[in-house]
């Protein structure tokens, strides 16, 4: 019954939103001078504010992109710190233009909500992470333990479901309304193990006091292909959000990076004269300029650049890139072409 009435709120606030908002996204944005992201409390690597609150991390530099393509300014955004069970509802009611905020797209989400999935920013999975004294080598053999878990997430549900499915106790579950409250419930030892996606847990423990005292059991749960998020009532603001995503990889895939990228206009490749808006015009069409695409890799970079500096092997979490890498490199993103 929860779940029901959390649906049907955000389903209102979104037909509230949809009559104000319909085809007007960019306009409202562009009139009012910066874009609104919606972000995690704080997660390193993915959304993460410094102590003079400058936010940091992947899903930041998605909203960057965006507002790079749109501005020419990639500082143009203000960041809303967002607990999970409030995200939905913040983004229907028109309080963010885009929720990038480790969100993982499932078809409830795509359905039920009004809402539609950008892309895909991290391929993940769920997760466990426990004491390292403890001696526990499997997430087989946490039957009855003290499970630390937020809750209104997909990370609840899959709990749930792997315990059941394995014939395992789950009585002891703790179940807390934001993230900070279970990292620190975990860290106090008011529970054995704490479950997320292991993403998350990868930077949780670059947190700790003693990151080495702490281990990332080998299961994975469940998908997790964490992306942003628009509304469905504007098709035009919903083009402009993929397209900066596939934007992002396609400019891998061709070599454009911030360094190379003014170089890079002089090349005689048609698909990086079209992603960089020498050659055709892929701006119009989304209400944005002939060089939105130049600005997004001049002022963030491409895919690899941004998943390098927040979240690769030469940070302090070190995430192989394994599925996240590009096709071409045996990985599973793919950009769209620009054509």
């Amino acid at each position: 019954m929860k779940k029901q009435l959390f649906t049907f709120a955000v389903a209102a606030a979104m037909a509230t939103a949809s009559s104000v908002a319909f085809g007007q996204t960019l306009d409202e944005v562009m009139e009012r001078g910066y874009l609104q992201c919606g972000v995690t409390e704080g997660v390193p690597g993915f959304s993460f504010p410094d102590e003079n609150n400058n936010w940091t991390g992947l899903d930041v530099d998605y909203c960057r992109a965006m507002a790079a393509a749109i501005f020419d300014d990639p500082d143009a955004v203000r960041y809303t710190p967002l607990t999970s069970s409030s995200r939905f509802e913040s983004l229907g009611n028109g309080n963010i233009d885009v929720l990038s905020r480790t969100t993982t797209w499932t078809m409830t989400r795509d359905t039920d909500l009004g809402l539609s999935f950008a892309g895909v920013m991290f391929y993940d999975g769920q997760g466990f992470l426990i004491r390292e004294d403890l001696g526990v080598t499997s997430a087989l053999e946490l039957s009855g333990a003290a499970v630390c878990v937020e809750s209104g997430t997909t990370t609840e549900l899959n709990l749930a479901d792997y315990f059941a499915a394995n014939g395992m106790d789950l009585s002891n579950a703790v179940v807390f309304v934001n993230q900070d409250e279970v990292v620190q419930a975990f860290i106090d030892g008011r529970c054995d193990v704490y479950t997320t996606d292991s993403s998350a847990l990868a930077a949780e423990r670059s947190r700790f006091a003693d990151p080495s005292a702490y281990v990332i059991l080998p299961e994975i749960i469940s998908k997790e292909p964490l992306g942003p998020v628009v509304r469905s009532d504007d098709v035009q603001w919903f083009n402009i959000a993929k397209w900066v995503y596939f934007a992002l990889l396609n400019a891998e895939e061709l070599g454009v990076t911030s360094e190379n990228v003014d170089d890079m206009l002089g090349s005689e490749n048609p698909s990086i004269r079209r992603l960089l808006g020498v050659e055709g015009d892929f701006g119009t069409p989304i209400g944005l300029s002939p060089d939105w695409a130049y600005r997004i890799v001049k002022h963030v970079g491409n895919y690899g650049e941004i998943y390098d500096r927040h979240v690769g092997m030469d940070t302090i979490i070190a995430i192989p890139r394994g599925v996240n890498n590009l096709w071409t490199e045996g990985g599973i993103q793919y950009g769209m072409p620009i054509r």
